[in-house]
């Protein structure tokens, strides 16, 4: 790992953070059906309800949802293999894109993103087309347990691109999540490195599990065990400026998706674990 290439842009992002104290709770929406244990990415639609997947050992599947978790019906997406889907993301197309970076011990080399066109989706079996990658920094498989950056679970789209925030699995701790872009159309890429991100300290809390871009562009929101980092007044092109927020959400189940209703209020999902779970929640921004 090109480790001296991170610290510069460690030190900017960590002097504009700060811990945001509020009295809003998540409110509970629903819960979802048994079937549905593990959503692991979600994704508003342009009719007002949601995608989800889950992550791997479950089926190729994305599923539609309304605001109260009830499934409306499930799509198999053809020539796409759940080997670890992650997260989901759209463009203002309505084009779906779903992140099979799941990499829990840094050692794939098969990362890929399914876009699926907004006029598949309307098909029993969505075709999927793929947008294969691979992180330039990576150069062993897996890396040391000091450089294990690799793993993913945050993507959004901005701008004909997708942007991807690391999930930190390093021991010991940096706290770093790395930032990368790819073009969003088919093909096979090397992501291009856009900075490093500090987020916290604990390494329970502070690996980002889910990403979403609000609709006006202005605020990045990163999931992680019980917290939400809210970048503001950052260009995801230049992600070291960023001013970064922490709200601490006092959950203890397994959050692991997140995406933008409006500017100001988001939806949050966690994988049922034995704190409870499987619910769908509602978070209001200040």
């Amino acid at each position: 790992m090109n480790r001296f290439v991170l610290i510069p842009l460690l030190v900017v992002a960590h002097s504009c953070a700060q811990t945001v104290t509020t009295n809003n709770k998540l409110v509970n929406l629903g819960k979802f059906p048994s079937t549905l244990k593990e959503v692991s990415g979600m994704e508003t639609t342009q009719d007002g309800n949601l995608w989800v997947i889950e992550d791997s050992g479950n089926k190729d599947h994305i599923y539609k949802v309304n605001q109260k978790a009830e499934v409306l019906y499930s799509l198999k997406i053809d020539h796409a293999k759940n080997v670890d889907w992650e997260e989901l993301t759209t463009d203002s197309l309505g084009n779906l894109y779903i992140g099979d970076f799941g990499n829990n011990a840094n050692e794939r080399k098969d990362l890929v993103i399914y876009k699926v066109d907004s006029l598949q989706l309307t098909k029993k079996e969505p075709n999927a087309k793929k947008i294969a990658f691979a992180y330039p920094e990576q150069k062993d498989f897996p890396p040391k347990k000091d450089s294990l950056y690799f793993d993913t679970e945050g993507m959004i789209h901005w701008q004909d691109h997708l942007y991807i925030f690391t999930k930190n699995r390093t021991r010991p701790y940096s706290g770093q999540t790395l930032v990368y872009r790819i073009p969003d159309e088919e093909g096979s890429y090397v992501a291009e490195f856009l900075g490093a991100l500090f987020l916290c300290e604990d390494q329970n809390h502070c690996s980002v599990t889910s990403a979403d871009i609000s609709p006006d562009g202005k605020t990045i929101a990163l999931l992680s065990y019980g917290k939400l980092f809210l970048l503001n007044s950052a260009s995801p092109s230049n992600i070291s400026e960023a001013k970064v927020r922490t709200i601490e959400l006092h959950q203890m189940t397994q959050i692991e998706s997140v995406c933008f209703l409006d500017n100001k209020t988001v939806i949050i999902a966690d994988e049922q674990n034995r704190f409870g779970g499987r619910k769908l929640y509602k978070f209001q921004l200040d």
